[in-house]
């Protein structure tokens, strides 16, 4: 697929982003199925959620990678790394014949992000609990050399169970961080259990509220839905995002199915996930 220029993919008009999003979840499938590794279950839920920034959300450019104003993308889930590497194979920063590496000796496609092999990405994650403080620094840096870039950081929920969270959202409420951004992927699943059953998160929006953010919540596979709430501006206080989504969504057996957060799907399997996303 040809670069998309940055003016082009910020035009809702000019793409289908249903369409991206399912040719991402097909390569999600391809590159987990080769790799006979990875966290299918959550990069399926979180895939609309990284089309719709990268295609209409994000002032990115992929020639510029590292361009100074640019906004900043933190994947906080780094686990689900292949549905970042899905989404910048789409959007031009690395080449479509470079995702059956994944997770391969030498490949740069790490099981986890590294921003020193990969364009695009912003930071390395993998520990959970470390993209919001990162995205905290990055919004004080915006506001201290006055270009104002935005930065988004996508979290699973069950990260939420990690208490570095909150120390940022904390210290992002006091400081009025409006060009910060949380999305939290709720997809109600975490390894080997149910989030209310391992560790109850809600009432969540209340929890972000009472940290000073203003909390909304979305359905999490709508992207009309996700990019209104994503392009506006705001004023005085940071954003969390709350993005109702299905683990392993468009897979059928995968979906909702809690095993599927560190499964790998057979050859048969494979097969008939392409053909379900076909």
């Amino acid at each position: 697929m040809d670069v998309i220029p940055v003016e082009a993919a910020l035009s809702e008009h000019r793409y289908d982003l249903g369409a991206l999003a399912k040719e991402a979840r097909r390569s999600i499938v391809r590159m987990i199925g080769e790799a006979k590794a990875g966290h299918i279950g959550g990069d399926l839920s979180v895939t609309d959620i990284l089309v719709t920034l990268f295609f209409g959300v994000l002032r990115i450019d992929p020639l510029v990678p590292d361009k100074q104003d640019r906004d900043r993308f933190i994947l906080s889930k780094g686990h689900c790394a292949a549905a970042l590497y899905s989404v910048l194979a789409l959007r031009g920063f690395i080449p479509q014949e470079i995702l059956p590496t994944f997770m391969q000796p030498l490949s740069p496609l790490n099981g986890h992000p590294n921003r020193r092999k990969t364009p695009g990405v912003e930071a390395n994650t993998g520990p959970l609990g470390h993209g919001l403080p990162i995205g905290v620094g990055s919004a004080i840096a915006s506001r201290l050399s006055g270009q104002n870039w935005r930065t988004f950081v996508v979290l699973g929920d069950g990260e939420l169970q990690e208490g570095s969270n909150w120390e940022a959202a904390m210290a992002a409420g006091h400081r009025g961080l409006d060009t910060l951004v949380a999305i939290v992927d709720r997809n109600r699943l975490q390894q080997g259990a149910r989030t209310e059953d391992t560790n109850r998160l809600d009432p969540l929006a209340d929890k972000w509220t009472a940290f000073g953010w203003e909390a909304i919540e979305v359905d999490g596979h709508d992207h009309d839905a996700l990019g209104d709430v994503l392009t506006r501006t705001r004023q005085g206080r940071p954003l969390c995002v709350i993005a109702n989504t299905v683990k392993g969504k468009g897979v059928s057996f995968i979906e909702d199915r809690v095993e599927w957060h560190h499964k790998v799907p057979s050859p048969e399997q494979v097969t008939l996930a392409l053909e379900e996303l076909a």
